[in-house]
């Protein structure tokens, strides 16, 4: 299923897409207001919605609403750096040090917004973009092994992490120039983890102003996503509505010589193979 919030003029709803429209889970009789009840409610609160999936409820055209960030503010918003090897040779020329280990930084969730909302640029003079496939945590995950790792996936998305490159660098963790409000667009929607049995197979692209500036596919990620969990989890409990951005290939606009930084006017496209796009203009 691809499940999303959306406001049709009445405020936040979270809704079961299909086709060219999407229905209101409330009004159709589910138990759950948010996405994070959803979530919540697991195997159970899933079986009912594929219930109204299968009938013959409204629906409101898709075009007709707003689609929002589908989850509500995060617990956690976790990204990995240099996760793809050409992406890693990008690194190298601009002096960023590689590690032994699997490079992790926070995206703090105030910057979530939707698969649609414009990107303001704030102070920085380097904003960037970086397509990549994100997931949402269904079960916690404490300790769990690569094996067990994508049971614990509630669904994925898209997500565009913005960066805002020369406060990226004001100290080592990325935080600061990962975190600008209106810097984490994602979605268009969920797309439920049964729905995607092999992530690891994606197609995924990034276009500026209908020009592609990045092509990989996940299949090429250095440390796959049951790694990430598995990591992730070694050291502290991820919990359920918790995002995870799994890594972005080469293409990016700092990599490119001379760099290419967003402008205001600017439309960047992000598209996963299996889910959607999500589009967003840089206003000033």
């Amino acid at each position: 299923m691809k499940l999303a919030r959306f406001d049709a003029g009445n405020g936040a709803r979270v809704g079961i897409v299909r086709d060219d429209g999407i229905i209101d889970i409330v009004e159709a009789g589910a138990p759950y207001a948010t996405m994070a009840e959803v979530i919540a409610g697991g195997d159970e609160a899933l079986a009912a919605l594929r219930t109204i999936a299968g009938g013959s409820h409204r629906t409101v055209p898709l075009s007709s609403v707003r689609l929002l960030a589908p989850v509500e503010r995060a617990g956690k918003y976790l990204a990995i750096g240099m996760n793809y090897q050409k992406h890693l040779e990008e690194a190298d020329r601009l002096g960023v040090a590689r590690s032994k280990h699997q490079v992790w930084f926070n995206k703090q969730t105030s910057c979530l917004s939707g698969p649609h909302d414009d990107i303001v640029p704030g102070v920085t003079e380097q904003l960037d973009y970086e397509v990549e496939l994100g997931l949402v945590i269904g079960r916690a995950a404490k300790g769990v092994s690569r094996t067990d790792a994508l049971s614990h996936v509630f669904g994925y998305f898209v997500a565009n992490d913005v960066s805002a490159r020369d406060w990226q660098f004001h100290s080592a963790t990325f935080t600061m120039g990962k975190s600008f409000d209106t810097h984490g667009p994602i979605g268009p929607w969920i797309v439920t983890a049964d729905e995607i049995p092999e992530p690891q197979a994606l197609q995924l692209r990034s276009l500026v102003n209908g020009e592609v500036r990045q092509d990989n596919n996940t299949a090429n990620m250095i440390h796959p996503i049951d790694a990430q969990i598995a990591y992730l989890s070694t050291a502290f409990t991820l919990e359920p509505g918790d995002l995870i951005a799994t890594g972005t290939p080469e293409g990016v606009g700092i990599g490119m010589e001379p760099q290419r930084f967003l402008q205001p006017g600017d439309i960047v496209r992000c598209e996963v193979e299996g889910i959607g796009a999500i589009e967003n203009r840089v206003v000033a």
